[in-house]
This record gives structure tokens, sequence and C-alpha cells, in this order.
């Protein structure tokens, strides 16, 4: 099923969306055009007074709430829910299977404001997956009270992490991370986190074929003001994805296939009820996230008369059109990183290193091959 899913994902690809930069108004002229099976309610709007909308689909009694874009920089989920109501829109099986045993309720995105500048946070500063306790801004008293209204069986909370997370013992960057958040600072076991768990182990088991060694386990430290935790805690079993960084995939529109897979995969695990037949003992087996990866990372550099290696990381700011970011480089570390890897990584051995590295702040070098300039990194900065 899931090899046919992404052989075929083209075929309902929402093309409209194309980078990670749509605002709330593509977003609301493509829910416009959805067929009557899809059934659209504005749940409230944001402060800004963008509309916040629900879309509800299928006949079945086991119900199920999606929601995404909580962060307003954080648009895989997003783009890939679009993917899922083309796919609902089809004639097969696989759908038939879902319509008759599950009832999708979708938020396709919580915080309107923040993605129209591409910010995490909403118009107030405030992080709604941090305002679930205190309620201070709209947008979390709408999901709040649409899981209490739903009551969701099951929930599907979707994000983006930073593209730094790798996969132990892999050295590959944590391209998707699964996990069933805490109940409790004990980490304890109900059989709500358990069921979430085994449908997680199910994901895995599809989707470890095609992603090998960059699927992880996210952090499962308890965390009393986020959403995930207290769906979790109130009785909906609740299944975290995180779409991290993947080679030469700044837009995340490879990731977004995957991501699909993933949901697609959770939501037959659900409506076929097999996640009943997993072990728990699969869920726990997933290798944990860490972080041993940069962005950039060179070896064999002579610094003050030792061989050593920079790795070199960014940071994305959104530009002030929200339709683009900067990056801004710094040296991270400097020193043995035999044990790290990177998505781009050279040797200084093979090319020429022309300039110095005196302190992180105060770099000037340049790496180059014959009279072409692979990285120039002047006072702290890559140009």
């Amino acid at each position: 099923m899931i090899k046919s899913i992404i052989d075929n994902y083209e075929i309902f690809k929402e093309k409209r969306l194309k980078n990670r930069f749509f605002k709330h108004k593509d977003t609301a002229e493509l829910l416009a055009k959805l067929p009557s099976t899809f059934e659209i309610k504005e749940l409230g709007k944001s402060v800004n007074g963008k509309s916040i909308n629900l879309v509800s689909w299928g006949k079945g009694k086991t119900k199920i709430i999606l929601w995404s874009q909580m962060h307003g920089d954080e648009a895989t989920g997003t783009m890939a829910l679009f993917d899922l109501f083309n796919f609902l829109q089809g004639d097969n099986e696989l759908i038939k299977l879902l319509s008759e045993n599950c009832k999708l309720h979708i938020i396709p995105m919580v915080n309107p404001d923040g993605a129209e500048v591409f910010t995490r946070r909403n118009i107030q500063q405030i992080d709604i997956n941090r305002d679930y306790l205190k309620e201070s801004t709209p947008e979390a008293k709408i999901l709040k009270q649409c899981r209490s209204d739903v009551n969701p069986d099951f929930g599907f909370n979707l994000h983006d992490q930073m593209t730094l997370w790798s996969v132990t013992k892999t050295l590959k960057p944590a391209t998707l991370s699964f996990l069933a958040p805490a109940i409790d600072e004990e980490l304890s076991i109900n059989e709500t986190r358990k069921n979430a768990m085994l449908v997680i182990a199910d994901m895995f088991k599809d989707l470890d074929e095609y992603l090998p060694q960059h699927i992880g386990l996210f952090d499962d430290e308890f965390e009393p003001r986020a959403f995930g935790d207290n769906f979790q805690k109130a009785g909906t079993s609740t299944i975290l994805i995180e779409a991290g960084g993947y080679q030469i995939d700044f837009e995340k529109q490879e990731i977004r296939r995957y991501y699909f897979a993933s949901i697609l995969s959770g939501l037959v695990s659900i409506a076929n009820r097999t996640f009943k037949k997993q072990d728990l003992k699969n869920y726990f087996s997933i290798p944990k996230n860490n972080k041993q990866i940069f962005h950039f990372l060179i070896h064999h550099v002579i610094l003050n008369g030792i061989e050593v290696s920079i790795g070199i990381n960014y940071d994305e700011c959104p530009a002030l059109d929200g339709l683009s970011t900067t990056k801004t480089y710094s040296i991270q570390d400097v020193g043995d990183l035999s044990f790290c890897d990177a998505y781009q990584t050279y040797s200084a051995k093979e090319l020429n290193l022309k300039g110095e590295v005196i302190l992180y702040q105060n770099a000037n070098f340049e790496l180059l091959t014959g009279d072409k300039t692979i990285l120039s990194f002047q006072n702290g900065k890559l140009l």
C-alpha cells in the first residue's frame, strides 16, 4: 500500500503549495474548492481576524483529529494535509476503508498570523504550543475547544523540527521523527498512550524501507503546557510527526511525500485496527534523535599547528515579506568532529584552504578547488 502511495504521489500532490511560504489566503481558496464530501466549518478567528477552519470527512465511528501549523513556520504538515484532501477525492478500496471506519476532523492551519510572516509564534509573540493551560491566545482556545467538542479517539500533531536533528548511530538527518507524547513526568504508559505507540510502530514499519536510517524517535520529556501531552492525558491517543531535514530539500518537497505517507499509514493502521497486533518493543526499538550533524563540515584543517575539523551551521530568519528566509552562518565547533557528519562535507586535504581560522568569531578563509571558491567564510559569516 505505502509503495503505491509513494510511487504515485505526484498524482494527488497539491501543486499550488510548492514551498513553505504559502499563506492563509492560499489555503482558504483551496478549501473553497473541496467537494461536498468535505464539511468545512469556521471554528473562530486568529488575533488578526483570519479564519481557523475545521474540515471533516468520513462516516466511520473512530474519530480522529489532525492539526497543523501551530507554529507559523512549520508548513510541511499543512502541505501533506492538502495532499490528503486530494487523495481522499479518489475512488479506491483504501479510501472506502477510511470513510467507512473513520471520521476525520482536520485543522490545516492553527496559526495563520504566524504563517503570514513565517514565524513560529502567533502575532502576540506567544508559542501556541505552550499555551494549553493559560489559554492566552485565541488560537489555543479554538484548538482546545475543538478537541473537547469532537472528543476524538486519535490525534495527529503535525510539526517541523530543526534540520540539525540526526538519528542515533546513523549520522544521518532525522527526516521524520515520531512520538507518542508523555502523560506525566514519570513517562507512564496508559492505554491511551500505548495505542499511540502501537500506531507509530506500524508507521515506522511502513516508512523505514523508504527512509532507512532517517526516522527517529522524538524526545518524550513531559511538557505540561503542550497540546500533544495534554490531549494524550485527556484520552486522545496522540501521534506527533516532525519533519526534519533531507539532502538538498530546503523547501521540504521530498520530505512532504514521506510525511503524507506516514499520515496515511497511521490512518490505515487505525482503520484496520492492525496496531492492535503490534508490540510495544517495536516502538521502543525506533532509534532516538540526537544532534551529530552540521550543515557544513570541513575536515583536515591545520589550526595553530594541529589538525582539526570545523563545523558550521546556519540559522534561518524570515524576510520582512514572509516569502523567504535569510541564513546566518556561524562556526559551531572546532576540534575532533570525527563522530559527526553534515549535509555538505569537505576535506582541506583535497581542497585548498586559503586564509586562517583564529577564533570562532574571527575566521577568514576560502575553500577552493583550483580557482573556484567552494566556501568563503569572513568574520564569522558564510558568504
